[in-house]
């Protein structure tokens, strides 16, 4: 994924959202030292880079501990090269070292 440029707090916008307070706690105790509302922005950048198809893979193929070979029911996006996977094409879920199961295509895991 691109870097996402660190803008300077004192250039951001501020802007109300509300949470309830459990989803709150649970940012917070993820966050740890990075904080909260940092966690958020980094969630919303992931999102709207994957959205707009700025996507880039994150994953390399030592974090994939265990792979199943799965059927596309939409279109998605190999976690490994970014190549596009087409509905009803074969596929494979990877499991992550951080327990995310993650779209492959065949290639991305062969040899």
């Amino acid at each position: 994924m691109p870097a996402i440029t660190r803008t300077p707090t004192t250039d951001m916008e501020v802007t109300s959202i509300r949470l309830e307070r459990s989803l709150k706690e649970q940012l917070k105790n993820l966050a740890g030292n990075q904080g909260y509302q940092a966690l958020i922005r980094d969630v919303l950048w992931k999102y709207v880079q994957h959205q707009s198809g700025d996507y880039l893979p994150s994953f390399s193929r030592s974090d994939i501990r265990a792979s199943m070979e799965a059927t596309a029911e939409q279109e998605e996006r190999c976690a490994l090269t970014g190549k596009t996977i087409r509905p009803h094409e074969p596929m494979l879920l990877g499991l992550t070292i951080t327990g995310e199961m993650v779209p492959l295509s065949i290639e991305s895991m062969a040899g």
